[in-house]
């Protein structure tokens, strides 16, 4: 695999005291755009769409102005294991070009949190997703989490880092 799609990724099942067995997992990717490219294009809802078409998913209230800015709430409407899913989200913690974060507000999730960098690197950006969730149910969805969310989850963050890559690269 080029550099420039250099993907390394750790998985793991934590307990964090409030929640136990939260899970968790990292994505690292090189790509060959600026910090600025790399954090607008992660910021953009289009984009976004573009890359989960797989699964369906479409915004169904966005926000204002059509950007992403500090405190944007948005939901998402998708399909995964064949049900549909509605998700809704805050941006915040914004740091041009250096980080954002998201999380639930309300949807499938018990708890769901993203945290995206963006760091420089002699290839263009480091970008680094921590993906931070914990399914309803208690110990069943913890269960769940450790035999298939996880990699669900992790799939598909890479899934939308490939297009995010693309559209820069190309």
């Amino acid at each position: 695999m080029p550099a420039t799609s250099r993907n390394r990724a750790r998985n793991r099942i934590r307990s964090d005291g409030a929640h136990p067995l939260v899970a968790q997992f990292t994505l690292e990717r090189v790509i060959r755009a600026t910090p600025a490219e790399v954090f607008g294009a992660a910021l953009d809802p289009g984009l976004h769409v573009e890359s989960m078409a797989r699964y369906g998913e479409i915004m169904v209230k966005g926000p204002a102005g059509g950007a992403f800015n500090e405190g944007s709430s948005v939901t998402w409407r998708a399909r995964h294991f064949g049900l549909p899913f509605h998700l809704t989200s805050i941006v915040f913690d914004i740091d041009p070009p250096r980080r954002f974060c998201d999380r639930q507000t309300k949807g499938p999730f018990a708890a769901f949190h993203h945290e995206h960098v963006f760091e420089e690197h002699p290839e263009g950006t480091l970008m680094r997703d921590t993906v931070t969730f914990r399914s309803p149910f208690g110990p069943i969805g913890s269960l769940v989490d450790r035999l298939f969310m996880g990699e669900y989850m992790r799939r598909l963050i890479d899934e939308r880092n490939e297009v995010l890559a693309a559209s820069l690269e190309n």
